[in-house]
C-alpha cells in the first residue's frame, strides 16, 4: 500500500470515530500531479470519506488567486506544456447514524 493512501486510511479511521452522529466535518484538498499526469487526491479522499459512512452535504470549489508560487509554475508549465491546478475542494461531509 503507498505511504498516501496509508495515510488517507488512517485520517479516515480517526475521524469516524472521533466525530459525533449529524455532525459535520469539512476537508479542504487540492490535486497534484505526478510524473506529469493529473493525480485527482481530492476526490480519493472523498472517496475514501463515503466508503467510511460520511455522506457529502456540499463540495465547495475554491479558486486560487494571488499564490506565492503562481509565477514560477506560469513559466514551468509553458515549458513542459501542462495546464496548472488553479482550484481545490472543499468538501463537507455529514457522519450519518
Amino acid at each position: 500500500m503507498q505511504v498516501k493512501n496509508l495515510i488517507i486510511l488512517i485520517l479516515t479511521a480517526e475521524l469516524v470515530i472521533i466525530s459525533k452522529p449529524n455532525k459535520f466535518c469539512a476537508i479542504l484538498m487540492g490535486d497534484t500531479r505526478r510524473n506529469k499526469m493529473y493525480q485527482p487526491l481530492a476526490f480519493m479522499v472523498m472517496q475514501r470519506f463515503l466508503n467510511a459512512g460520511f455522506v457529502l452535504k456540499e463540495d465547495i470549489i475554491k479558486q486560487q488567486h494571488n499564490c506565492k508560487a503562481t509565477g514560477f509554475w506560469v513559466n514551468k508549465s509553458k515549458e513542459a506544456n501542462f495546464l496548472l491546478i488553479m482550484h481545490e475542494h472543499l468538501f463537507v461531509f455529514q457522519k450519518v447514524d
